[in-house]
């Protein structure tokens, strides 16, 4: 394209070149215009003919180009193949047998010759295939180069072969395969870590404990500080029983003290709850879920939207994400008698189609995940009655059972044949009711914790061979139980959970993939200044004074400002009691109902002194006599007098009517049934000179 373009505008070029100008006078121009013309006038050509000429100028370069560049790559290629030839010939002549020709060698072969680009036709003789000179049970590298003559057929070192056994035995033992050689340690709190949770592709961790936290890893995000990205607590004051990733990985399933579980997404915010049953019915079977606290959970290995739960209330329900009003089955562990028996641990099988629970008699029971009436497999006496079996899992293939139960012991079963355990192993003590049982990747091993008392020693991980249960490794993990174990096939990693708040990752740099081995190699982030420091002072002596930063000063002057505001220092009011006052409501309510509530039963007698609330009006009335005056003018009666016999004859009665009628003594009279009286009066002095003392009385008619 660009050979076409080159051409085009040299071919523009020249035919512009081409172009003359004529000159001459228009007599028609200057007749009207007044003058012969605008100038030199262009000739004109066919743009269409240029275009063409230029468009075949190019074809035919570009052609040219293009056979001189193939035919350089023909000779080339003709070069390499006499050296290949060459070669072949000489390795040929010193080997007796020729072998076929791998397809991985042809393949090479085609893939060279179509990275060359070249359509055409191969020249000169095909190339023979590449003859194996070391014999089909051994695989050749294309990139080593074999130095000196070939081996004859069938020939092999002795030391060559007692180091391949020696490799193959070593490939070949379990103990091998087992990732120790580093470990990292994630700091989950300070009580037990008792769940823990990888999603299928390895990339999140989820850890759960008796402090009621969850806490979510990222190991592509972390870095070598090992901090969790997310801490919450889904059950508020429940502790985390158990936590398992979805086959798909966008849901965790969470299981606590109470009777709901929980699903929660990638990030922790809350999916779905189950629903509460109801606990005054008595068949399990017509509530809607659990009625007690759950002991574990799992999903479902092939249908990501079910779930598996198992409680106290004596059930093992199916549930459904997508419908959190009600269960999806119910299955009913019955024991000997037929009597309800607590399930404490349940899992699916590998196919899903299995579902078997352990339960607090020390039986295994096996339903049909699609017939949940009769068991389809039971063990009865599988564990000591009375103990909780801690966890049941399936092997990979499908064909095997293990079971870690609460008398200390782990033993393996073949479903076919559930009357007896293939192998058993005791010593193994556990402390609680969720410590794990798991198989290695290649089904060769199973790995399950011991728990210790404090002070006790260090808890152990122990590896058993699953065929002859003999102990093959064991790992020291802290001075504290081990409750969890987790060995992930894609990882190769393992995860363990202790009593202390610890979760470790056992991890190999060679034989495990990503994971631990992502945030281990990444350096801490180092804190920002602006975080540490809240202001950075230069302290700069030969500084001018408009330039110099303020420094704090004493707050005392401050103070004193604020004690002479009357708005800052103003005593804080006292509580209101009472119905309020002030505009401010009492304690009781501010609505009318309340107040008469809350005064409704008061005492409102009045224990004031009657004489002197009457006497507060006397003056009162004397100034205006309105309402006093009337009234004693309606007051009909009769005045009896009666002298204090404790006085000297003074006045005698006569002589108290003429004073009682010129003062017109007026006073206020208190009404005591029909006697009105008022209390002594003091009339003056009398013929003797003593004072003299009356009562008057009037007798209402």
């Amino acid at each position: 394209m660009d050979t076409e373009e080159t051409v085009g505008a040299g071919a523009l070029a020249a035919e512009a070149s081409h172009v003359e100008l004529v000159g001459g006078p228009d007599p028609e121009l200057a007749a009207t215009m007044g003058f012969s013309g605008f100038g030199k006038k262009a000739r004109t050509f066919d743009l269409e003919a240029m275009f063409e000429q230029t468009r075949r100028t190019a074809v035919e370069r570009s052609k040219k180009m293009l056979e001189a560049r193939a035919r350089e790559e023909e000779a080339q290629k003709e070069k390499e193949l006499r050296s290949q030839h060459e070669d072949i010939d000489s390795a040929a002549s010193g080997s007796s047998v020729m072998g076929a020709c791998s397809a991985s060698t042809c393949r090479e072969a085609e893939s060279s010759e179509s990275e060359d680009g070249s359509n055409e036709e191969l020249i000169g003789p095909p190339l023979p295939c590449q003859t194996s000179i070391q014999g089909p049970a051994e695989d050749t590298d294309d990139d080593d180069e074999f130095i000196g003559p070939p081996l004859p057929p069938g020939y092999k070192d002795s030391d060559d072969d007692d180091d391949d056994d020696d490799m193959q035995e070593e490939d070949n033992s379990p103990v091998k395969k087992i990732p120790d050689s580093h470990e990292i340690t994630l700091q989950h709190g300070t009580k037990t870590v008792s769940a823990l949770g990888l999603d299928p592709s390895g990339a999140r961790l989820v850890t759960g404990g008796y402090d009621y936290d969850v806490r979510l890893w990222d190991f592509a995000g972390m870095d070598a500080s090992l901090q969790a990205f997310r801490s919450l607590q889904p059950c508020e004051c429940h502790q985390i029983k158990s936590l398992q990733y979805s086959s798909t990985g966008d849901v965790i399933l969470v299981v606590s003290g109470n009777s709901q579980a929980k699903v929660l997404d990638r990030d922790g915010f809350p999916v779905m709850e189950c629903v509460k049953g109801d606990q005054y019915i008595v068949d399990m079977a017509n509530t809607k879920g659990h009625t007690a606290m759950l002991n574990t959970g799992c999903w479902h290995p092939k249908i990501k939207e079910e779930l598996l739960t198992c409680s106290n209330d004596g059930t093992v329900r199916t549930w459904d994400v997508n419908n959190d009003k009600k269960h999806k089955g119910v299955f009913k562990p019955r024991s000997v008698q037929g009597k309800r028996v607590i399930p404490t641990t349940c899992t699916y099988s590998r196919d899903g189609k299995l579902i078997a629970a352990g339960c607090q008699d020390g039986s295994i029971q096996i339903w049909d995940r699609n017939m949940n009436v009769h068991t389809k497999f039971h063990c009865r006496q599988a564990h000591a009655p009375g103990t909780e079996t801690s966890c049941l899992t399936f092997s990979y293939d499908g064909t095997v059972l293990a079971s870690r139960g609460g008398d200390d012991t782990l033993k393996t079963w073949d479903i076919r044949q559930f009357k007896k355990p293939i192998n058993s192993v005791e010593g193994l003590s556990s402390f609680f009711p969720m410590t794990d049982c798991c198989f290695s990747p290649d089904d060769k091993l199973i790995v399950t914790g011991t728990s210790v008392k404090k002070g006790g020693g260090n808890g152990k991980l122990i590896f058993f061979e699953r065929e002859t249960f003999q102990k093959v490794y064991e790992i020291e993990v802290t001075d504290a139980s081990v409750v969890r174990c987790l060995w992930h096939p894609k990882l190769n990693q393992i995860m363990v959970g202790t009593g202390n708040g610890l979760a470790k990752v056992y991890y190999d740099p060679v034989k495990s993939q990503r994971g631990a081995k992502l945030c281990v190699v990444k350096t801490k982030r180092k804190a920002r200044q602006a975080e540490t420091l809240t202001q950075d002072y230069i302290i700069t002596p030969h500084a001018l004074p408009m330039f110099r930063e303020p420094r704090q000063r004493s707050t005392r002057k401050q103070l004193e400002k604020d004690r002479l505001d009357p708005l800052k220092s103003h005593k804080p009011e006292p509580p209101v009691a009472g119905p309020g006052r002030g505009g401010r409501v009492g304690t009781h309510g501010g609505t009318l109902s309340s107040y008469i509530v809350k005064n409704i039963a008061l005492d409102k007698t009045d224990d004031s002194n009657p004489r002197e609330a009457i006497l507060r009006h006397a003056k009162e009335a004397e100034d205006n006599p309105y309402w006093v005056a009337p009234a004693y003018s309606k007051i009909i009666g009769v005045v009896i007098l009666e002298q204090d016999q404790n006085s000297p004859s003074g006045l005698n009665q006569k002589q108290f009517l003429q004073k009682w009628n010129q003062r017109k003594m007026k006073q206020t009279i208190s009404q005591s049934g029909k006697n009105v009286k008022y209390e002594e009066l003091d009339l003056g002095k009398g013929d003797c000179g003593f004072k003299t003392k009356w009562r008057v009385f009037f007798t209402m008619q």
